[in-house]
């Protein structure tokens, strides 16, 4: 396998800090990385440089390589004094180097060296990764003179080539998911991968003996303090300590065991007897023919797991594991048959039985146990013809074969139409999204068949099942629009970007007057806000001949626009407020990671059933998991109401700010019903669970069961309980502290924002997109999933969703409203011990005017570290009560899962649309009164009631002279008493001042 190198051109800088005493720089760029350096030539007396010079350097560890860091310092360089001073630097961490095929040029802002520097402008540098191997490392910085004005060794290499495909690395780094097995090729990703796999945990020992799980009561804990919070006790969070592969936990923490710890210490290590299956050699022909379509079946007590058969074959190779629940046996013999199949019963070839009790134990990481041959007898115990290769081991979860194989608990006894695609556990990574920006500019001899009227010209523009238009435009022969027109993509680029322009001849009749096709591979991408430069498209006008085929002929229209793949957005696929993952498109902006993320799917307890089987309610369940772009589905468990699990997963922490979301769903692709729905039935919702980042305390281990609410037609239902563990791991506390002050989401978002109308619009686009790509993958990640995960109806109307945001803004201002009646008890002198207090403090604050903001932060101070006591110890969860979901009308509910557009009937619509005009109608109120207000304010200097104005003209120039005459402190104390006076010295009516505010005039006397 080639060497990876690191390849850096350096194009230029701009706007340096003038350093040589004349108002300009004499820069140059010095590069380290991995103990390398190299420096390019020196530009004279020039403050916005241009070098476009390549290096590259040797990567002596490429495992390593997330932890380097790219260092680029440029310097002024003195001759006359054969000196040089700093002007900045540039660090790029090795997370953000990408391979050459996604490398753009970045403009990095200098960085100061010290506390002192005085640095200023940008960097333009383009870094990628590559592995070719006629590209050959550059030579190392000589021994010479740092002001030498020729650039060391030969920068400019040969041409970048694709890399060539090496082999595939297998690393095992969770459970159970099958990302370990296809990491990236370097052909699509020159990172080897032991660096692009980000989820892998520290390599430590598994535990050899599982530890027996002892009934612990659970604890029920409330989230919210406030009485006006709190649900009923069924629908609350209740904490747990169980028995994980580490140890127990309580109060957060893990009490480590005697024997050595497990990396999946965050689940209930599970036994599991495993028998692979490889092939078989010298089978006996069975048919007339002479013929034999051989399977095997492993048998357990009442579990069996049959192979796929082969036809007309004595020597089949299988490669196939079986995992059987070793909690579930009732039997201490394993039986492997070889059957061949047959229309009417298949017949028996030999079988190779096996005591449990012998059977090895294999702890990772050893080897996988090498498979033996062994001897088929037949029914008496005789020796019968033919052999078997079989392995057998007893192992745990954390054993490799265990996401692949069949499992007895994912599938029932006597079932055989279980699908075994459908219920095993996968890891996905949704693709990268992209924002597609395109400037339609303006277009060029246009050609309209009828030239005697104005045309209405516009252009469509179409990637896949998205379309968007300009506006239209009359201007002839070349109609102007200058529109930007954004679209969503994702990589691998499949779909391309059509443009047409048209000509509106009538009433829903559209002229195509010429259209281009360009592939999105071919756009230019951009991580900044540099400017696009724009490219004219000549047009082809299709002209059609049949069915079959289209005449494409060329003619003289042109159309000019500038398109780009912006990667310096995050492309929302989510509800904004439940953001998992904030980080921009373009690899060359991401930052090192903060942290680890760590989920144990225990299990789920007391779940409603979802079907009937043989006469009894049951469900077949199975949960989804979704942090960033990684989405994980556990093994479907059939025909149990209290799945176990056990599985645990990892994802790598980019910003605290972001959301976990726990999925439960009822497979519906399996049995009876799925087969009549030839996989076209929907998977039922049980619930999910989101947990805030920020929310957790790090090093700590959360196992709660969190309550599976969904809200139905008929009310919200509990549909029982999912069990959690979790825990988030700084890796850097620093790093992470530094995160709050930075920005939420990229700098583009800020540069060049995108309207709400837009961000909509988009964020719908880019979810049926994602569901699209992951419903295409094997096992399906369905479209029902992806969109119950991702909220992708949160924007709609709901009457109990806007009930619970109006009470959610009354709570946050109920602490103003709690100190404006205080306030009001001590202007009424309802404890008069109180007042007198609060006169003193005033007076004393009006005195000392330094004191006001100290006192305001101590006082702060001292609420918060007296509330740490009683800080939430729990992450958040669903609550019914601020959701509005108790006391909802069930004409509510039945209008918020309403299709839209609408499917009921219309008397039923104009009723709901009579009640939302109702209520529109107080809320038109309360914003009128308040631009009321706003008009009196202005109405005070506007002469629209001349005496009013009079008046208050001539309190201003009063009032200018008596604050100009009386001390500041002096007027702030007499207000201050005069406002807190003495119940005895207030009248009942309003005051002037309040008289004279309300007689002033709004414009509410001129609307219709």
């Amino acid at each position: 396998m080639a060497q990876y190198k690191l390849g850096v051109e350096v194009v230029g800088a701009h706007d340096l800090m003038p350093k040589d005493g004349h108002g300009s720089a004499s820069a140059c760029v010095e590069l380290q990385f991995d103990g390398q350096k190299f420096r390019t030539s020196v530009k004279e007396r020039d403050l916005n440089p241009v070098w476009n010079e390549q290096f590259y350097f040797a990567i002596s560890d490429p495992f390593n390589l997330p932890n380097m860091h790219l260092e680029a310092s440029i310097y002024n360089n003195n001759k006359e004094l054969h000196s040089r001073s700093f002007l900045g630097k540039v660090r790029i961490a090795g997370t953000s180097f990408v391979p050459l095929s996604d490398a753009v040029v970045m403009h990095y802002p200098l960085e100061k060296r010290g506390l002192f520097s005085r640095v200023k402008g940008e960097l333009g540098l383009k870094v990628f990764l590559t592995n070719d191997p006629s590209i050959k490392a550059s030579n190392p910085l000589p021994a010479m003179d740092p002001l030498s004005n020729q650039p060391p060794g030969n920068p400019n290499a040969v041409p970048l080539v694709h890399e060539h495909k090496s082999q595939a690395r297998h690393t095992f780094h969770s459970i159970p998911k099958e990302v370990h097995h296809h990491n990236y090729h370097p052909q699509n990703n020159p990172l080897p991968p032991g660096t692009i796999n980000d989820q892998a945990p520290p390599f430590v020992q598994y535990a050899t003996d599982p530890m027996k799980a002892q009934p612990v009561p659970p604890r029920i804990v409330r989230m919210y303090s406030s009485a006006s919070s709190q649900q009923p006790p069924e629908y609350a969070l209740k904490e747990t300590n169980p028995f994980l592969g580490g140890g127990q936990v309580v109060g957060g923490r893990v009490i480590r065991a005697d024997k050595p710890a497990s990396t999946y210490d965050l689940v209930e290590q599970m036994q599991y007897l495993f028998v692979r299956v490889v092939k078989a050699k010298d089978l006996p022909a069975m048919d007339v023919s002479g013929s034999l379509d051989p399977f095997v079946e492993v048998r357990v007590g009442n579990y069996r797991g049959k192979t796929r058969h082969f036809e007309k074959k004595q020597n089949p190779e299988w490669n196939e594991v079986f995992a059987f629940s070793r909690d579930r046996m009732q039997t201490s013999v394993l039986e492997v048959l070889v059957k061949d199949k047959d229309l009417v019963k298949d017949d028996f070839v030999g079988i190779v039985r096996f005591d449990l009790n012998d059977v090895p134990t294999r702890v990772p990481p050893d080897s996988p146990l090498a498979p033996e041959w062994y001897r088929l007898v037949d029914k008496k115990g005789d020796k019968a013809k033919g052999e078997l290769m079989l392995a057998v081991w007893m192992g745990t979860q954390a054993d490799e074969a265990f996401p692949d194989a069949w499992h007895s608990d994912a599938a029932a006894p006597a079932d055989a139409t279980v699908i075994g695609a459908h219920i095993r556990s996968k890891v996905y990574h949704a693709p990268r999204l992209w924002y597609v920006r395109v400037n339609i500019i303006e277009a060029q001899d246009i050609i309209m068949h009828d030239k005697t009227r104005f045309p209405d010209v516009y252009v469509k523009a179409q990637i896949g099942n998205q379309f968007m238009r300009t506006r239209t435009s009359q201007a002839r022969p070349n109609p102007f629009w200058n529109e930007d027109l954004m679209f969503v993509a994702a990589e691998p680029f499949e779909d391309h970007l059509i443009l047409s322009v048209e000509d509106r001849v009538g009433p829903n009749k559209d002229e195509i007057l010429g259209r281009v096709i360009i592939p999105l591979a071919s756009i230019e991408r951009r991580a900044d806000d540099r400017i696009i430069h724009g490219r004219w498209f000549n047009l082809e006008k299709a002209v059609a001949i049949d069915v079959d085929q289209m005449k494409r002929e060329k003619f003289a229209t042109r159309l000019h626009i500038r398109v780009c793949l912006d990667g310096g957005y995050h492309v929302l696929d989510e509800s904004t407020h439940y953001s998992s993952d904030l980080r921009p498109t373009a690899k060359q902006l991401w930052k090192p990671s903060i942290g680890l993320l760590e989920l144990g799917i225990l299990g789920a307890e007391g779940l409603h059933p979802m079907k009937t089987r043989e006469g009894k309610g049951t469900s077949d369940t199975y949960c989804v998991a979704k942090y960033g772009h990684k989405w994980v589905r556990t093994r479907t468990i059939i025909d149990s109401l209290g799945p176990k699990f056990n599985e645990q997963y990892t994802w790598e922490v980019y910003d605290p700010a972001t959301v976990l979301t726990v999925g439960v769903f009822d497979n519906c692709q399996i049995g009876d019903k799925g087969k009549e729905g030839n996989g076209n039935n929907r998977d039922a919702k049980v619930g999910k669970v989101r947990i805030r980042l920020s929310t957790l305390e790090t090093g700590r281990v959360y196992t709660h069961r969190y309550p599976l609410l969904v809200l139905h037609p008929s009310g919200v239902k509990k549909m029982g309980e999912l069990h959690l563990a979790i825990r988030f791991s700084s890796t850097s506390l620093i790093n992470m502290l530094y995160q709050y002050s930075r920005p939420l989401l990229p700098k583009m978002h800020y540069v060049r924002p995108l309207t709400v109308m837009q961000l909509d619009l988009l964020r719908h686009q880019a979810v049926q997109i994602v569901a699209a790509r992951l419903g295409r993958m094997e096992p399906p990640l369905r479209r029902e999933v992806v969109e119950y995960m991702s909220d992708v109806d949160a924007h709609l109307w709901s009457m109990r969703r806007s009930k619970a945001n109006f009470f959610r803004l009354m709570s946050v201002f109920s602490g103003l409203f709690a100190v404006g009646r205080w306030f009001a008890d001590v202007c009424a002198w309802r404890n008069p011990i109180t007042t007198v207090l609060v006169h003193v403090l005033f007076l004393m604050l009006v005195c000392f005017p330094e004191l006001i903001l100290p006192t305001v932060f101590l006082y702060m101070f001292l609420i918060g570290i007296w509330n740490y006591r009683y800080r939430p110890r729990y992450p958040p969860h669903m609550n019914t009560k601020i959701s509005h979901a108790e006391a909802v009308h069930p004409d509510e509910l039945d209008e918020e899962f309403d299709t839209f557009p609408t499917s009921k009937s219309a008397e039923l619509v104009r009723m709901r649309y009579d009640r939302l005009r109702s209520v529109a109608g107080r809320i038109q109120t309360v914003v009128g009164d308040i631009a009321t207000q706003g008009e009196r304010i202005q109405a005070l200097l506007s002469w629209r009631d001349p005496r009013a104005t009079a008046i208050f003209v001539l309190f201003c120039l009063v009032a200018a002279v008596a604050l100009y005459v009386t001390p500041l402190q002096v007027l702030v104390a007499i207000s201050g008493i005069y406002v807190m006076r003495h119940p005895r010295f207030r009248h009942r009516l309003p005051s002037a001042p309040v008289n004279f505010f309300r007689r002033l005039p709004a414009r509410t006397d001129s609307m219709l």
